[in-house]
């Protein structure tokens, strides 16, 4: 079968990082091309370029890119791929008809990703352990990654050997880096483990500096307590539990949200994980924590015991996507912080709209979801007060948002 070949001109970049080209079929996503590029597309391989390389493009960074699932922007320019990041944001909040400027993106550098999930499988040349081909569910050994934090790379010999003894036919490993070194949760499916493996498990963690191993919920290894510093405290994350990818984006998040409560003396943090917000907040305010995971409230609880100086945090398991905090609940609050899961905060939105609180600080990681929040917002009588997007995701389509919206009438309360 022969297969046909278009050339085509491309114009734009969309929210994935294709290149678009407009044709009289409707528009043409085109993967690796850049605005002012001429291509030849075609089958299943990579555009292949007709004309001079657009002077936006770049030598990629990694081995990997155009194979590896992850990056989709490593050959853009700075000025391209800071534009494009915002222009995803731009474009979220047009959509809902919310017409606010959008912040420059608060860039982080290369090798700063302190979380990563890899895959395992047993092939027969062995254990592989990486990332997904780009759209396939093949693996591919991952010699290198210049988004993660060099301390991970550094260990991957050591965590493909930990996959291998873990058996079976594939298996994921999160694994977080922790000042004190690697954790990594293993999930396999429900092989038991033996004496054996246990004991090799943790002869392989303390030659790799790997301070726990946690395999299908249940820790095997722990050399040491994998604790994160958050505002004054030290949190143990529980297992598993959702912390932000990188630290100096979370750095940059916190600073956000911290400006936008000023001298708020009662603040809600909902959906608070393990106090991301919630322990500096509470250095100058009262803050009610309320997050549907058990585990992750009570290591923020106990980090908040064993810290000097923080004002009373009350913390709450509830499922607020089920039961949000209704507008009675929420009376007596300055501010309201924001911070669900990808699917967003609709209901609670929806609830914190119908309520009095004069401030409210929405952060997500999905532009979309947070402008149908926002827009609920909007209609509930807020006004957008700032957008500022940060390169959390470096190198892919994700962006981090950090929204402040203000009741009229409310001035802005000084630091």
């Amino acid at each position: 079968m022969t297969t046909e070949f278009d050339e085509i001109d491309i114009a734009r970049l969309g929210a994935q990082g294709d290149g678009i080209a407009e044709t009289a079929a409707g528009p043409r996503y085109v993967p690796f091309a850049l605005p002012g590029e001429r291509v030849r597309v075609g089958g299943e391989g990579l555009p292949e370029l007709l004309s001079s390389p657009s002077t936006d493009r770049q030598q990629p960074l990694c081995r990997h890119f155009t194979t590896c699932g992850g990056c989709v922007a490593q050959h853009m320019s700075e000025p391209l791929y800071a534009g494009w990041k915002r222009g995803i944001v731009v474009e979220a909040l047009r959509q809902r008809s919310l017409d606010t400027e959008v912040g420059p993106l608060l860039r982080v550098a290369a090798g700063t990703r302190r979380r990563a999930t890899f895959a395992a499988r047993q092939e027969s040349g062995g254990i592989v352990l990486g990332y997904h081909r780009r759209r396939s569910h093949e693996l591919f050994a991952v010699e290198e990654c210049p988004v993660l934090q060099p301390g991970i790379v550094a260990r991957l010999a050591g965590l493909r050997a930990i996959a291998a003894r873990l058996g079976g036919r594939e298996s994921r490993l999160t694994v977080l880096l922790t000042p004190v070194g690697l954790d990594v949760i293993a999930e396999v499916g429900g092989a038991r483990l033996g004496a054996r493996v246990a004991a090799e498990l943790a002869r392989l963690a303390a030659e790799e500096g790997i301070v726990r191993i946690c395999v299908d919920g249940e820790i095997i290894v722990e050399l040491a307590k994998p604790a994160l510093a958050m505002g004054d405290a030290s949190v143990e994350p529980p297992p598993g539990a959702f912390v932000q990818a990188v630290a100096e984006a979370e750095a940059a998040m916190v600073d956000c949200v911290l400006a936008a409560a000023g001298k708020a003396k009662r603040v809600a943090d909902l959906f608070c994980g393990v106090g991301t917000f919630t322990l500096p907040l509470a250095r100058r305010a009262r803050v009610l924590a309320v997050d549907g995971e058990e585990k992750a409230i009570a290591a923020l609880g106990a980090a908040a015991r064993h810290a000097q100086g923080l004002k009373p945090i009350e913390t709450k398991v509830r499922d607020l996507f089920r039961i949000p905090l209704s507008p009675k609940e929420l009376e007596g609050f300055d501010a309201v912080v924001l911070d669900p899961a990808r699917a967003g905060a609709e209901a609670q939105a929806r609830q914190l709209a119908r309520s009095g609180v004069p401030v409210a600080i929405c952060v997500s990681c999905n532009p979309g979801t947070l402008a149908r929040d926002a827009r609920i917002l909007v209609d509930g009588g807020y006004t957008l007060e700032s957008i500022v997007p940060i390169d959390q995701f470096l190198y892919s389509h994700h962006v981090e948002v950090v929204c402040v919206l203000r009741r009229p009438g409310r001035a802005r309360p000084s630091r």
